[in-house]
């Protein structure tokens, strides 16, 4: 339990109050090992002298808002669980993602998650680029198991609202997953009817939003998941350009 104890406190920073803290309280305390007040109080005090805070409190956001996305459509598919799971070991080493995946697992089966208070404790710490990374890892849970159902579009959409993110934005997120004419155009946030100037100005606006470097306050661990988003805008780009001529 030590290990795990350790791994709670290290760079939580506001997931150890509010609603978040008091979700972590009970889960731990009702599920996990026999986690008690004292072992909260070590956590919080290693998190205080640990490593990055926001990236603790990152890792928690997104395990919370991933078992509500999971259960969107009523049952839990092995391949979305299989999807968190690697995504952790290879962002995170082994021993790090074993313990994260304990907390999920109890969040799973938690009925306690409220999404309007979790998501303005997430809003009031994180920042915009830090929300955007959320939105688009849970698109990647959501389309682990081959599609992306309307269920789950529909309460990624709510989370997105109350992360504050805008809807041009949800939307450039949200054509990443899906194939279509359209979808380059919506990645970089223009109409079809958009002029080249227009585009190319809206390529190094959407590479600017999107690049790694705003998530560096993260760690090195969540660049990977930045490049992606980065790599699909350069994708649209380089699509519309071919498509045009340019």
């Amino acid at each position: 339990m030590g290990n795990f104890v350790k791994w709670l406190g290290a760079g939580l920073g506001f997931t150890l109050g509010g609603p978040i803290g008091s979700i972590l309280g009970f889960a731990v305390g009702s599920f996990i090992d026999g986690f008690s007040r004292e072992d909260i109080e070590f956590a919080r005090t290693y998190g205080s002298t640990g490593r990055n805070v926001q990236s603790g409190d990152f890792e928690v956001s997104l395990l919370l808002l991933s078992s509500v996305v999971i259960k969107a459509d009523g049952k839990i598919d092995e391949r979305e669980l299989l999807y968190v799971r690697d995504h952790f070991k290879r962002m995170y080493g082994e021993e790090r993602a074993i313990n994260a995946y304990k907390l999920f697992n109890v969040f799973i089966k938690s009925n306690q998650i409220s999404v309007p208070q979790i998501c303005t404790q997430i809003r009031q710490n994180l920042t915009h680029a830090s929300r955007l990374q959320l939105v688009h890892f849970l698109f990647g849970i959501a389309n682990s198991d081959g599609a992306v159902l309307e269920v789950e579009v529909n309460i990624i959409k709510t989370i997105a609202g109350y992360l504050y993110v805008n809807s041009y934005d949800f939307e450039s997120i949200k054509a990443m997953f899906y194939s279509s004419s359209d979808s380059a155009y919506t990645i970089l946030e223009i109409e079809k009817t958009a002029d080249n100037n227009q585009i190319k100005l809206a390529y190094r606006k959407m590479a600017k939003k999107y690049h790694p470097d705003k998530l560096q306050h993260l760690g090195e661990e969540h660049i990977k998941g930045a490049e992606e988003k980065f790599k699909q805008v350069s994708k649209a780009y380089e699509q519309i350009q071919k498509e045009r001529g340019i």
